[in-house]
């Protein structure tokens, strides 16, 4: 069974970094994109960053200079978030697409930014 794991949601002061991780089950070679979404309460889910598996990044417009993702392994995705903002605050979603346009989600891992 395919799976995307994600680890790392937690407490986190605001202006300070924390790293979240994510790893995938399944054929290696298969995972074309893996990546980030994130949910706040009331909002829409929206991107947080994504990666090819050459490691070309795509970032949200809210993130960009801020969160790094890499992708050090095919079938693992980390996501380095600096200079973290209440605005921040939110459930995080691992995603990953196949080469066969299968798309799968992680649980999720909450990540609240506190004053």
């Amino acid at each position: 069974q395919v799976q995307l794991v994600e680890s790392g949601g937690g407490l986190v002061q605001a202006g300070g970094s924390h790293r979240l991780s994510c790893a995938a089950s399944g054929i290696i070679f298969r995972w074309i994109i893996m990546g980030w979404y994130r949910q706040a309460p009331g909002k829409q889910r929206e991107l947080v960053a994504d990666a090819t598996r050459s490691g070309v990044p795509n970032y949200g417009d809210s993130v960009k200079g801020r969160f790094t993702i890499s992708r050090d392994t095919l079938t693992t995705v980390d996501l380095q978030m600096n200079s973290l903002k209440l605005e921040d605050t939110a459930v995080y979603y691992c995603y990953g697409k196949r080469d066969d346009g299968a798309e799968y989600w992680g649980k999720g891992t909450l990540v609240t930014v506190s004053s």
